[in-house]
């Protein structure tokens, strides 16, 4: 990582400052990014505009996969403002409970950090991993234009955005309670599966509707 990128008076330099620049960073050096985040103090309503921004994202993925991919030339049904409104509160919730959570159990392992510090970790790498998620939702519906069966890949490329998903957050926590990525990963990505696998289970045999993408 170049020397002059770092941090000034508590803020990036101006012409580092945009955020395309910064995720780009992150996916170069999650755990550096996340560093000169928490050296930054942002504000809470900063750390709430990341967590908003990347439901934003997954939203629109899950609107791509569950609504043009099977119907591309239906419109949008008013019901998809709904699944906004609540993707909005409960998935922003849910992040908060989850740093909380996450952050609880690294340290109980002698991870250090406050958190304030895992939430800017965990929001953060929740936008910096969104992209994938949207990037996954813009193939499918490519494959439907053409005609290659799009919705045969939804799956697939779900688990394979669910990668970088689980991988940047864990950077992003095992940064902000500076413990190693690896332990972090491991424990998120069995956790992550044991959590899918559970939700399919419940699919399954009618308990839950579960939709396509929302992660």
């Amino acid at each position: 990582m170049s020397d002059d990128f770092e941090v000034t008076h508590g803020h990036y330099e101006e012409r580092h400052a945009g955020l395309a620049w910064r995720i780009v960073d992150a996916w170069r050096d999650m755990s550096g990014s996340t560093h000169r985040l928490i050296r930054e103090d942002p504000p809470e309503g900063r750390l709430l505009f990341y967590v908003l921004m990347a439901d934003i994202v997954v939203f629109l993925s899950w609107a791509l996969k569950t609504v043009v991919v099977p119907h591309p030339d239906a419109p949008i049904p008013l019901q998809v403002s709904l699944v906004l409104v609540l993707a909005l509160m409960l998935r922003t919730t849910a992040m908060y409970v989850f740093a909380g959570v996450a952050g609880f159990i690294v340290g109980l392992f002698g991870g250090t950090g406050s958190y304030r510090d895992v939430r800017a970790g965990v929001f953060w790498g929740a936008l910096v991993a969104a992209p994938f998620s949207l990037l996954a939702a813009l193939i499918s519906v490519s494959l439907a234009a053409t005609g290659s069966g799009g919705e045969q890949f939804i799956l697939p490329l779900y688990w394979i955005s669910m990668i970088p998903f689980v991988w940047y957050i864990s950077a992003g926590l095992a940064e902000a309670r500076n413990v190693r990525v690896a332990p972090v990963f491991l424990g998120l990505t069995l956790a992550t599966c044991g959590a899918l696998f559970l939700a399919l289970y419940a699919s399954a045999v009618g308990w839950i509707s579960l939709p396509t993408g929302m992660h």
